[in-house]
């Protein structure tokens, strides 16, 4: 754990112990800010050498409350003013059969994804002053109807509108919202995948292109450029040819 006072400047990302949340949390570590880096695994987030480990569940809205009281601790102990917060924790689950619609897989995406967010801005967003920035991650898979991606697309659809909307709303305290919209990264997440998923990029390459879309305060950072220009391209097609084009073959 880092208790340099120097660095004054803080960014919270959450799902910091693998993926693009890991990536993340050593890019920043290597520009001089301090990194507050939660999860659940809290070996994993001990691993992270220079960074504040914040152990929590985004699930359980009673441990974000906690960890929320321990952060504003933290932030008080070392003088930090907490700049950027990252919401990176989410999941990734299929819909197999659309005709036989798993309910429960449903809500179990949705409450990860889009509930568990609601309990993240309701004790996080409080800590943050005039100037500071809030990242969502979304997903390039919002730009178009992706087969078997009911569960996942609709929650990360429920992201981007949410932070359109908080944008709206936050204006007035002086905090900017950014929508993170990644295509394809190589992460333990992705790893899943039985589908081919072209262009895809190291999570390093993903954290470089986050990074600098915060400091730059971008409403949606999207990446990598030539992937997601692709699919949003395509989502202006009429929608009667991108069913036809997205159906799967063999169905």
């Amino acid at each position: 754990m880092t208790t340099d006072n120097v660095n004054r400047t803080a960014v919270l990302i959450t799902g910091a112990s693998s993926g693009i949340g890991l990536a993340l949390a050593e890019h920043y570590l290597a520009q001089g800010i301090a990194v507050i880096a939660c999860g659940r695994n809290a070996q994993a987030l001990q691993a992270i050498t220079g960074a504040t480990p914040l152990e929590f569940d985004i699930t359980d809205n009673a441990q974000v409350q906690a960890a929320a009281s321990k952060l504003k601790q933290l932030l008080q102990q070392h003088h930090w003013q907490l700049q950027q917060v990252v919401l990176n924790a989410g999941s990734c689950e299929y819909i197999d059969d659309a005709l036989h619609f798993d309910s429960t897989l449903f809500a179990r995406v949705i409450n990860t994804n889009v509930v568990a967010t609601g309990y993240c801005l309701e004790h996080f967003l409080p800590l943050l002053g005039r100037g500071a920035q809030l990242g969502l991650m979304s997903s390039s898979a919002t730009y178009l109807p992706f087969p078997r991606a009911e569960a996942y697309g609709a929650s990360k659809a429920a992201i981007t509108y949410l932070g359109r909307s908080l944008r709206v709303d936050l204006a007035k305290h002086g905090i900017g919202v950014s929508v993170i919209c990644p295509g394809f990264v190589k992460t333990p997440l992705t790893e899943k995948n039985d589908f081919a998923m072209p262009m895809q990029i190291t999570p390093q390459q993903a954290a470089v292109a986050i990074y600098n879309g915060m400091q730059r305060q971008k409403r949606e950072i999207h990446f990598p450029t030539k992937f997601t220009w692709l699919l949003k391209l395509a989502s202006l097609l009429p929608e009667k040819l991108l069913v036809s084009l997205l159906t799967p073959k063999n169905s």
